[in-house]
């Protein structure tokens, strides 16, 4: 499998553009009109019982852990404060993910790990067995587990034509020629595609990496379609949290619960529309680096810390 490519050119200001772009496609929040400020997440374990953790830029980027993120989280839990990770990441089987994490220092069980390919499988459960699907994403990432009928679009190309559907997974190996074909096929016979991550870009020790959500948007400009999406900032990802803090026996207000995230369209967007509290981390991810007051001022994302 070929490493996530990170494009030069794609950056901070280059991302908040291209969301505020698609920003009729997400969904809509009610915002503090200022952000109190914090040093960490420390700081704030007195305001929170429940914190829903982003992944990338939050816990690690790319392949190495946040320094002092370890031993911060751990703090949180052993102050009894509920952890989940919410986590666009959908390449790899969750079934995976504890061990990642582990390998990072974090001792998350898998019911603790909320990801975006979770929330894929239980929508393409509600399809027709015999439906087929195309799939981007490489051979690594255990197809099978998505559907019963799946087939991989790039060591396939002839299926763009007669699968019944398809299924945007991950951008590994995803290249000009293949998005080129399958914007052709949806013009030609429409029909449905499944978002496996909305992300735009994700963090890497090297810079920013694309990602499905970057190029089913440019799909969705030029056919006219609706992808639809499983992850932040979509309500499914935070209904699942919900759901899962409900099957816990744990009765948490909207209040008392934090998303934290370094993006703003994504995160604290998806959040805020959840009806949570939001923070907001910069020194790390996407923002790293940057002014991040004229950002929240241009876009209106607000969030609470």
């Amino acid at each position: 499998m070929q490493p996530a490519l990170v494009i030069k050119g794609i950056d901070a200001a280059w991302s908040f553009a291209r969301y505020e772009q698609i920003r009729h496609r997400l969904p809509k929040g009610n915002f503090p009109k200022h952000p109190v400020h914090a040093r960490n997440l420390g700081e704030l374990a007195d305001h929170f019982d429940v914190f829903l953790l982003d992944a990338f830029g939050v816990l690690n980027i790319g392949e190495t852990a946040i320094p002092g993120a370890p031993r911060r989280i751990s703090r949180l839990r052993a102050l009894g404060k509920t952890l989940f990770v919410l986590t666009n990441a959908a390449t790899r089987s969750s079934r995976e993910a504890p061990q990642k994490y582990r390998k990072f220092g974090y001792e998350f069980t898998r019911d603790e790990i909320i990801s975006s390919r979770d929330l894929l499988i239980n929508a393409l459960a509600s399809y027709p067995r015999k439906m087929s699907w195309g799939v981007a994403a490489p051979l690594l990432s255990r197809m099978e587990e998505l559907a019963p009928n799946t087939i991989s679009l790039a060591e396939n190309p002839g299926a763009f034509d007669r699968v019944d559907g398809f299924v945007f997974l991950s951008a590994q190996n995803w290249s000009r020629a293949l998005q080129t074909r399958m914007s052709q096929a949806l013009k030609t016979n429409p029909r449905p595609l499944l978002v496996g991550n909305p992300d735009l870009v994700a963090p890497r020790e090297n810079g920013l990496s694309q990602e499905p959500g970057h190029f089913t948007h440019m799909i969705a400009d030029a056919t006219g379609m609706a992808p639809r999406f499983y992850g932040k900032p979509f309500g499914n990802a935070f209904d699942e949290a919900k759901r899962r803090l409900s099957a816990s026996g744990i009765n948490c207000p909207p209040g008392r619960m934090a998303m934290v995230g370094d993006t703003l369209h994504t995160d604290i967007l998806g959040g805020a529309a959840a009806g949570l509290k939001t923070v907001l981390v910069t020194d790390h991810g996407l923002f790293k680096g940057a002014q991040i007051t004229p950002y929240i001022e241009k876009s209106g994302i607000v969030p609470d810390f």
